[in-house]
């Protein structure tokens, strides 16, 4: 079977994943199965690097906080603060201590250099202002969507004033405790404030559609773009705070879906700004629902890649990372009857595999499922192989 598949192997390159597609995508997304691994982002800014060069793209997203993100793309456009001052302020969950996402922004801020706005490379957060422990107050996105209504319509149509909405928000610590995450009660998510701020959240979004007209001809595309940045993430964050207080047994699966939608929405509006690349877990970007277990609980929702698939047809395109092992988290050479350990069979270091040519050299015995000894590492699902556009296969990941 290995000898059947050597001649569907190609190079990681931009040009191999063009030959695998009919045309080229307006949302290329490339997932992994684990994070915190250097090769991997290495290999993501190589092939981003060369589909940026050569295809045209022109937006890079990474599952990063999707305000914060707003601190990198000042930084790669104009030239904004120093690359120490935006790897801290610019990410999220530890993202800006990774080597490869410094030289990722390193390389956006030299390759725009000197160009016009028109072909420059911006940078995207596409997650919520969310940790796994706890969600941020939404006072950033509020505020600010309050502010860009209030410069530019008449104030009597503005739902309040900016007084009311501090007011209303409070102190952020008590949005940002740590303790919600397991305990409902803690949550301010449901107090009599947060219930106002989803309505003026809702009517200042609402105002923003309605002044669309007037606020095109008043502010520049990027502004409009942040502006409705806001929007989406205080009444998702506002979503999001009133569900950690629910105490149903469907709150997990209810914050995991929220937590899919927002990195959805945020995928398809930088889609709208024309071809865009984005990176995240192959769980966030597969066409199957996500899984998993916490305790004897299993929770199901839809990915965010199923949601943008489902808006974007044969324009979404998701290439999946799959691994031979990681020797210092204890995942040591696949089993021969595994995806995986067909791949590693291969000898190849770096490869990109078309999954039809795969299947087929399958047949009708479908490989069994890996299993990973070390929860943070989640092989490929053989199940999953017809909704994957392109597999990008790394051998062995030596320590960081």
């Amino acid at each position: 079977m290995v000898n059947d598949m050597k001649d569907a192997v190609h190079a990681v390159h931009a040009a191999a994943v063009m030959g695998l597609l009919p045309a080229r995508p307006r949302v290329l997304a490339l997932g992994e199965p684990t994070h915190g691994e250097d090769v991997l982002l290495d290999v993501r800014n190589e092939l981003f690097r060369q589909l940026v060069e050569r295809e045209g793209y022109r937006t890079i997203g990474i599952e990063s906080d999707c305000l914060m993100g707003l601190v990198v793309d000042d930084h790669v456009t104009s030239g904004t603060g120093t690359l120490d001052e935006v790897m801290e302020r610019g990410f999220s969950h530890g993202w800006g201590a990774a080597a490869g996402n410094r030289e990722l922004v390193r390389w956006m801020r030299a390759y725009n250099e000197g160009r016009p706005p028109s072909e420059r490379v911006r940078f995207a957060g596409l997650d919520g202002p969310l940790e796994i422990s706890h969600a941020a107050s939404p006072r950033q996105a509020l505020t600010a969507l309050h502010g860009h209504l209030a410069a530019r319509v008449d104030a009597d149509l503005l739902p309040c004033d900016a007084e009311t909405l501090d007011r209303l928000l409070g102190d952020d610590e008590r949005w940002a405790n740590p303790a919600t995450m397991m305990d409902p009660s803690e949550s301010v998510g449901r107090s009599a404030e947060a219930g106002e701020l989803r309505l003026i959240a809702d009517d200042l979004v609402a105002l923003l559609d309605a002044e669309t007209p007037h606020l095109v001809a008043t502010s520049s595309r990027e502004e409009m773009e942040r502006a409705r940045l806001y929007g989406r993430a205080a009444v998702g964050l506002l979503r999001y705070h009133h569900w950690m207080a629910d105490t149903s047994p469907g709150r997990m699966r209810r914050l995991l879906g929220l937590r899919s939608s927002m990195i959805a929405a945020n995928v398809l509006a930088v889609a709208e700004r024309g071809p865009a690349l984005v990176h995240a877990h192959n769980a966030h970007f597969q066409r199957e629902k996500s899984t998993i277990r916490m305790g004897d609980a299993p929770f199901e929702w839809w990915s965010s890649g199923a949601i943008v698939s489902a808006f974007l047809g044969e324009e979404y395109v998701f290439l999946a990372t799959a691994l031979g092992t990681i020797r210092h988290r204890g995942v040591d050479t696949p089993p021969a009857d595994t995806v995986e350990g067909l791949l590693y069979g291969l000898r190849k270091d770096r490869c990109l595999l078309d999954p039809r040519r795969l299947a087929a050299a399958l047949g009708d015995t479908p490989p069994s499922p890996r299993v990973s000894p070390w929860f943070g590492y989640a092989p490929l699902d053989p199940a999953h192989l017809a909704g994957i556009d392109g597999i990008v296969f790394v051998g062995d990941l030596p320590p960081n």
